[in-house]
């Protein structure tokens, strides 16, 4: 793919969801749910949480994607997230992933092996959640052994290549590793994005909610696209709030207006590389 048509389908996702408003289902972590809602709104989405199986599944009915996140689990989880994903997968509608805490727990480890089936649109990880993943999926660069530390990333985001490469390819979707510089990949090329703050490391939720900007942009985008467009929208929202707003607090008011103010061509016009793979 040319990285000019790229441009253009990133910049094309901004402006559809800005103008289309989808309906995106979330079954998120109650440590991020509201900046995750936010995150949405000022993307242009129309954001919906839930956490019972059959709100899951009138979501999958009724919204244009789905947005499951594995953050901090409750027992109706383990019902609620496969529930919603088979009906995704079988209504032909995009859902994203993020693995949270990959690892810790059976039930956790219980949910991911049973989402695997269902081929999620888009992963939204750090490194150590990538590798980790593949190697719980038995997919080539995985690792079980992944250093995850709690919610943390001990691995660079280069190292992650290969498992999400791999992950990639298994869901025909596409994976975004989120790190210093991030990484978005449909198995097929790779590419690269820069910006965001420090900051971004001092406040909760900010993994959380750019999956559930992704789950926004794939209901009007390509896997792909999505991704990549959600991961620029977040490096451009986070240099222009640092600049402006150099404490965690204030940044994350900052973050939100700027994600909100952002055009299209904007974020279409944050820097990225891409190559082939």
């Amino acid at each position: 793919m040319e990285k000019a048509e790229l441009e253009r389908q990133v910049a094309a996702a901004v402006d559809v969801a800005r103008r289309e408003v989808p309906l995106v289902g979330s079954v998120t972590n109650a440590v991020s749910v509201n900046f995750v809602a936010n995150a949405q709104l000022a993307a242009g989405g129309s954001a919906a949480m839930v956490y019972l199986p059959d709100e899951a599944e009138f979501l999958a009915q009724a919204g244009g994607a789905l947005y499951l996140n594995l953050g901090t689990l409750l027992p109706v989880h383990e019902e609620t997230m496969p529930r919603g994903a088979r009906a995704m997968r079988e209504l032909g509608k995009p859902w994203v992933l993020d693995p949270v805490g990959i690892g810790i727990g059976s039930l956790r480890t219980g949910i991911l092996k049973e989402l695997k089936v269902c081929k999620p649109a888009i992963v939204r990880a750090n490194a150590s959640e990538v590798i980790a993943l593949a190697g719980l999926w038995e997919l080539d660069g995985g690792d079980v052994r992944a250093r995850v530390r709690g919610v943390d990333s001990t691995d660079e985001v280069d190292a992650a290549e290969g498992a999400a490469v791999a992950l990639a390819r298994w869901t025909e979707g596409a994976v975004a590793v989120s790190g210093a510089v991030d990484l978005v990949t449909d198995g097929t090329v790779v590419a690269t994005s820069r910006g965001g703050s420090p900051l971004m490391e001092k406040v909760t939720g900010f993994g959380c909610s750019l999956g559930g900007v992704a789950a926004v942009y794939a209901a009007v985008a390509s896997p792909l696209a999505a991704a990549l467009a959600a991961t620029a929208a977040y490096n451009l929202a986070g240099a222009r709030a640092f600049a402006r707003a150099q404490a965690p607090g204030s940044f994350q008011a900052a973050f939100l207006d700027e994600l909100y103010e952002a055009s299209a061509a904007d974020v279409a016009g944050n820097p990225f590389d891409i190559r082939e793979v």
